[in-house]
């Protein structure tokens, strides 16, 4: 044989090599999740009630002085957002532009609440459910419900008789472990119920599990009449509507299903409706496997920049209690990206973003 043909060879047998090695490490590769099999409903797409639009084209940006995600926002007594950011400081725009840092959580502070008191509630993705106030200053108050470690606070929402409802996005995937937003797609990916709506009852200090088994748990919003607590279920691009009167305790209904992204914090607004952000649209290959668990897997050991990821979009919807959409604002161009959710005021509405370095404002 010759040299040149003795090459040939050793290079073949390199690429054999190297493609069953490649084959061996898409199929053998310990991951972290273990995919369930589920039947994703078919993606619509942006029609009907979630045509697109520019509405979010309009908005103005309010950058922030330091850190970014500005991941939730609470409206206080005097008409001012307040918003929790990467960094774990919490922080307050004041009428006059300027921004006061009003307390630090040490971790990563997401879904924001006021109770009547005017102190503020906190779900902190790595320390649990905290409560902030002046007079008291801030408190880790849950870290443990039925036996379970809360491993990722998210959002947050209080009953008129004072019973603070919040959700734990994953108890399989710490937020503290690889950060917020690594830890959702994790969870997302798996699909295997790991998140829950708990209650904290202050003046006992009494928890309990409201409902386990969601499929990443986000958003939390306590209905105007008390008698529901709406739950978003980011992983199954879903509302959830769960009873806690006496007479519904219990009951669970699906409010709204099949939305064209992933929703995530709901708030409720003054005249009865619910603003929910959209903070990405859904993905193909995500939808596509989602009865595949064993391809989940595979998709999980490429690396990250080829997996299904959230994309620049903005989309911001309010809907009712019988879940009918009664707004739809978009821009696909994600002008203000990856929009988390809103609250409004009786002439602005502040929007929120997973990612960006600003808050947004659409004045009204």
């Amino acid at each position: 044989m010759s040299k040149r043909s003795e090459a040939k060879s050793v290079v073949r047998q390199s690429i054999g090599l190297v493609a069953v090695l490649l084959l061996a490490y898409l199929l053998l590769w310990p991951v972290s999740i273990d995919p369930r099999s589920w039947n994703a409903p078919r993606d619509r797409g942006y029609v009907g009630a979630y045509t697109a639009n520019t509405e979010l084209q309009q908005l103005k940006h309010v950058n922030l002085p330091s850190s970014v995600g500005p991941e939730d926002i609470a409206i206080d007594a005097q008409g001012r957002p307040v918003f929790g950011v990467l960094s774990g400081d919490i922080l307050r725009l004041e009428i006059d532009g300027s921004f006061t840092t009003l307390t630090t959580t040490g971790g990563r502070p997401l879904g924001l609440e006021f109770d009547d008191q005017g102190g503020l509630w906190i779900a902190d993705a790595y320390q649990g459910l905290m409560h902030w106030s002046p007079a008291t200053g801030l408190e880790l108050l849950v870290t443990e419900v039925d036996g379970v470690t809360v491993r990722y606070a998210d959002d947050v929402d209080v009953a008129a008789d004072g019973t603070v409802y919040f959700s734990d996005a994953s108890t399989q995937f710490a937020a503290d472990g690889v950060g917020t937003y690594a830890a959702s797609l994790l969870d997302i990916m798996e699909h295997s119920g790991n998140g829950r709506l708990l209650a904290f009852e202050p003046t006992s200090g009494r928890t309990y599990t409201v409902q386990g088994g969601l499929h990443f748990a986000n958003g939390v919003a306590v209905s105007h009449d008390q008698q529901w607590v709406l739950v978003v279920e980011t992983g199954s691009y879903r509302i959830l509507k769960i009873g806690i009167g006496n007479d519904n305790n219990g009951e669970v209904y699906t409010l709204l299903e099949n939305l064209p992204g992933f929703p995530d914090n709901i708030n409720d607004a003054p005249d009865g409706k619910f603003w929910i952000g959209l903070v990405s649209p859904r993905s193909t290959v995500l939808d596509e496997l989602s009865n595949y668990p064993l391809l989940r897997k595979i998709v999980q050991r490429l690396p990250s920049f080829m997996r299904p990821n959230a994309q620049r979009y903005s989309h911001l919807i309010a809907i009712d209690i019988n879940g009918n959409v009664r707004q739809n604002l978009q821009d696909p161009a994600g002008g203000f990206a990856q929009v988390t959710g809103a609250a409004e005021t009786a002439d602005k509405l502040y929007l929120s973003s997973l990612h960006e370095d600003a808050i947004a404002i659409l004045e009204r």
